[in-house]
């Protein structure tokens, strides 16, 4: 009886796990971000899918709600936290981890980050109704003076970038130098100081839903690398399967 009730204990007892802080981009919410915490939790992570009003406020006041996805986590002793981002959100974590990086942190990745600014920023920024769209947040994404991502420093931890190269908007794609992903181009999302770099066959605005994305980043937080021979098959069977 006492072996029984030691192992229904055990059973009841979540087993320690290192913790995700997700966070969103522009204009988007932490609804974006589920199919990729769950794909997370599947893969044995606890998930904080951080919300945050990316549309009303400048990026260093939002950088605030980085901090609070990382209290969330409640972090037990030899944990680790983690960041999966999306666009704007990769900016938020790299402004944070500027100015006072978790003892506890492990490591990062940036689905589709403005890391270089937005040119797509710099042609749409003036126009009124951009302002009212994005914010005050959407005007430091651009690639002049006034850019927050071109003025931090180079990250220094271990960081894993996912950009896309297919577009759903030609016409924000003709703004656009080279290859982009409808929003962002693929030389934007790079910085110096990163780990691995991976385009994939994805858009800005699917590519944290894409099963290869999910897969990747799962691989980058266990082991820090990406593989790029992984195909989308074997992506979704490793998904169902959770190995």
């Amino acid at each position: 009886m006492r072996a029984l009730s030691l192992a229904l204990f055990l059973l009841a007892t979540p087993a320690s796990a290192d913790c995700v802080v997700l966070l969103h981009g522009l204009a988007r919410s932490e609804a974006s971000l589920m199919p990729m915490a769950q794909a997370l939790e599947g893969a044995g992570f606890r998930t904080v899918n951080q919300p945050y009003p990316s549309t009303s406020a400048p990026i260093p006041d939002l950088a605030g709600f980085v901090d609070e996805g990382i209290a969330e986590c409640a972090l037990a002793p030899g944990e680790k936290v983690h960041f999966v981002t999306h666009s704007m959100g990769g900016i938020l974590v790299r402004v944070l981890l500027a100015d006072h990086r978790p003892a506890d942190l492990g490591r990062v990745v940036m689905l589709a980050p403005p890391n270089q600014g937005s040119e797509l920023v710099d042609a749409l920024g003036t126009i009124p109704v951009f302002d009212w769209v994005n914010g005050p947040a959407g005007q430091q994404l651009g690639t002049g003076e006034a850019s927050v991502p071109r003025a931090l420093p180079h990250p220094d931890y271990p960081l894993g970038i996912i950009a896309g190269n297919q577009s759903l908007n030609p016409v924000y794609s003709s703004l656009i130098p080279g290859p982009d992903d409808g929003k962002v181009s693929v030389a934007s999302t790079m910085v110096d100081g990163m780990t691995a770099h991976l385009t994939l066959p994805a858009t800005h605005t699917f590519l944290m839903m894409n099963p290869l994305a999910m897969r990747q980043t799962i691989l980058f937080l266990r082991e820090g690398r990406f593989d790029a021979s992984l195909t989308y098959a074997q992506a979704v069977e490793a998904l169902i399967l959770q190995d």
